[in-house]
């Protein structure tokens, strides 16, 4: 059979040499070694004045031996005049007869003088007049306890005695202090007619103190 081809790569045609693709690399000459540089972190949990001591090249603070002491490591500014504020706040408070204060606690018994009357018998009404905070009391006539131990709340408790002949002696005492200072109580007296005879308070009184009336039946 005869066949027929291309003829244009004869031995006169030479081919093209490739270029050569390697590259020589460059001498690169390394640089000296040097130490890397001090790194120190500030420390939040350390006072302002003080300043990280250099233990090592990479540090965060300083160890610190545990204490169960209290510090002020981290006082809050507004701290010092909130405290201040409600120093401020207590003061008008008790001031204002708004709220006890053990500081100015009465420790001694008072007279609240005679009553003389002709009737049979006294009621007393009774309440606490500031903070209901678990006062209580104790009354008596002629040394005898009256109602036995009677707590104090914001409306008026009561009791009645009966009054002899001459002189009485009726004592009310302030049995306790509350969870917020001292005994605060209002009391009145009225006589066997429904009549104000007597209206007292006592204010900040300590557990113990007695306030005394001198009761003449004529």
């Amino acid at each position: 059979m005869n066949s027929y081809a291309q003829s244009e790569f004869s031995k006169k045609f030479k081919p093209i040499a490739p270029l050569n693709p390697t590259v020589a690399p460059k001498k690169v000459t390394p640089a000296a070694t040097t130490d890397a540089p001090v790194i120190k972190a500030p420390d939040l949990f350390k006072k302002p004045e003080e300043t990280l001591p250099s233990f090592s090249k990479y540090q965060i603070g300083q160890a610190k031996s545990f204490s169960m002491e209290q510090t002020n490591d981290y006082v809050n500014p507004g701290d010092r005049i909130m405290e201040k504020m409600t120093k401020d706040l207590d003061k008008t408070l008790v001031r204002e007869g708004l709220k006890e204060d053990d500081r100015f606690l009465v420790k001694i018994d008072k007279n609240f003088g005679e009553i003389r009357t002709k009737s049979k018998y006294f009621t007393v009404f009774y309440r606490d007049y500031i903070y209901i905070d678990g006062d209580l009391i104790k009354a008596t006539i002629n040394g005898q306890m009256i109602g036995g131990i009677m707590e104090l709340y914001s409306s008026y408790g009561q009791f009645v005695f009966n009054l002899k002949e001459g002189f009485n002696t009726f004592e009310m005492e302030a049995y306790s202090k509350g969870t917020s200072g001292g005994n605060t109580c209002e009391f009145k007296i009225y006589d066997d007619k429904g009549v104000l005879v007597r209206s007292e308070l006592w204010d900040n009184w300590d557990k113990g103190v007695k306030g005394k009336f001198v009761i003449v039946k004529e």
